[in-house]
């Protein structure tokens, strides 16, 4: 890419932390203070995708004024307080800077010297403020997005969704050489995995998958052609490895079982190669999934332990919550039931410590509402029907709507319990719920439980809602 020869109509300024808005959050989690701003933003008709990473880039001082947006949200959330009570510069001060130059001229240091970064980014590699006041998190839950990842082919989604990704995108698509990556190429790679995340909270994997294959190469075709400095080049190998685990997850979720253990696989190594444990516990945990799924459970066993021994060190009780969790079903489905409660008894217990900084961003999903639902899959797998079909009940009432797609698996799981236990009227009950929510999600997995439940039901066709849950399944198409 060539530099851009626009200049900054001020200096650059240095990051400074935003601790007016770090006080507001209080004893909240990054991820659980999101999940507030999307409260409010519901509340007054907005629609805003804040995650644990926009709250971390606002504190960090990244974001010096939000978008209108959240602008609103944030007035809303706080009232009789303006923007600069709140830590953020007014919008004059921000409004019509001009990029400054790309980084894409080597910029490395002289020999034997280091960089050290002044925060938690460096300040050479940040956005500017018109790359993120404007532009950010609003348009990810748009229709026209989801129609780009939908139905769009790889350039479409590069060129409408992905940023400096494009590019690269396309070079890889044309067999063209791949320029050395700067800042915003990382950035942009970051931005991927969050965009795809939040589309399959809303809308499931299928459709996404392999749209979503197209970064990736690109992601990797970066890591060969090299980086125009240390730090970049360190995000990339994290942002790579998080979009396998990404792209991984979404073939796994559409039952293509040996793409996703390729995809887990191949973060596996990238996390190896650069010592990152955050990213090889993740790897570790999705392989543990998706061994259970696969029916591979002494595996999943082997995995989840594997995590947790390389998680510890992180300091994160939620962390290592989900990951006894992943062995809990793994003890699951070798029978082993004092195993499992073992494991679902540690669980408990770490997630009872709460929230803290050193939880990964990835795990913005993980609340009580996914504890119940893992807990839930491990009594099912038991034979419990009765216990399963409690805490999935619980897992759809206490799910965020952010979730969309997981609101649809726990009231799947909910059904498929009740129907085993011997309630097929609500099991058909929640089965027509689940069918509502299927126009906006597109997941095998959640199709492969409903038809289950149907199998299970079709002998109590006269049981209250049975046929008519029946008749609808059966006219639903199905995905694949």
């Amino acid at each position: 890419m060539a530099s851009s020869t626009t200049t900054s109509s001020q200096p650059d300024r240095p990051v400074r932390p935003n601790h007016a808005f770090r006080r507001l959050r209080g004893r909240h989690s990054p991820a659980e203070f999101a999940a507030l701003v999307r409260r409010a933003a519901r509340e007054i008709g907005e629609r805003v995708s804040c995650d644990a990473r926009y709250i971390g880039r606002v504190e960090a001082g990244e974001i010096r004024c939000p978008n209108y947006a959240y602008e609103r949200v944030f007035l809303h959330m706080f009232p009789g307080r303006t923007l600069t009570d709140l830590g953020f510069a007014p919008r004059s001060a921000v409004r019509g800077r001009a990029s400054r130059p790309s980084e894409d001229a080597p910029l490395a240091p002289a020999a034997g010297e280091t960089r050290e970064p002044a925060g938690p980014y460096d300040p050479q590699d940040r956005f500017q403020p018109q790359d993120t006041y404007e532009t950010h998190d609003n348009y990810e839950e748009s229709d026209v997005l989801r129609r780009l990842f939908m139905t769009g082919g790889g350039a479409t989604v590069a060129a409408a969704t992905l940023g400096p990704l494009g590019s690269t995108i396309d070079a890889v698509a044309a067999n063209r050489p791949v320029h050395r990556a700067g800042s915003s190429h990382a950035a942009a790679l970051e931005e991927a995995v969050r965009r795809i995340r939040l589309l399959d909270d809303r809308h499931g994997a299928d459709g996404l998958y392999r749209r979503a294959a197209a970064p990736l190469r690109a992601a990797y075709a970066l890591l060969d052609a090299g980086a125009t400095r240390q730090t970049t080049a360190d995000r990339l190998h994290s942002g790579a490895g998080e979009l396998a685990i990404s792209v991984g997850w979404l073939a796994h979720d559409s039952g293509r079982f040996d793409d996703a253990r390729s995809h887990y696989a191949e973060a596996l190594a990238t996390a190896r190669m650069t010592g990152d444990p955050g990213l090889e516990a993740h790897a570790f945990c999705n392989t543990a999934f998706l061994a259970r799924d696969a029916g591979r459970p002494r595996e999943a066993v082997r995995a989840a332990q594997a995590a947790q021994r390389v998680g510890r060190p992180l300091g994160s009780a939620r962390l290592m919550s989900l990951l006894a969790l992943r062995e809990a079903g793994g003890w699951a489905g070798l029978a082993d039931r004092t195993g499992c409660e073992q494991a679902l008894a540690r669980a408990q217990t770490l997630f009872e410590r709460g929230h803290s900084d050193a939880d990964p961003e990835w795990m913005s999903f993980y609340g009580e509402a996914e504890l119940e639902g893992l807990e839930a899959q491990c009594w099912s797998t038991l034979g419990d029907w009765r216990r399963a079909s409690r805490h999935a009940r619980r897992a759809a009432e206490l799910q965020d709507p952010h979730f969309t797609r997981n609101i649809a698996l726990y009231t799947a799981e909910l059904a498929d319990d009740l129907a085993r236990g011997g309630r097929p009227d609500e099991a058909a009950m929640a089965g027509l719920r689940v069918l509502d929510l299927l126009g906006q999600v597109q997941s095998s997995r959640i199709q492969g439980m409903l038809a289950g439940t149907a199998r299970v039901l079709l002998p109590h066709r006269r049981a209250g809602g049975v046929q008519a849950f029946l008749d609808r399944h059966a006219s639903t198409p199905r995905v694949g």
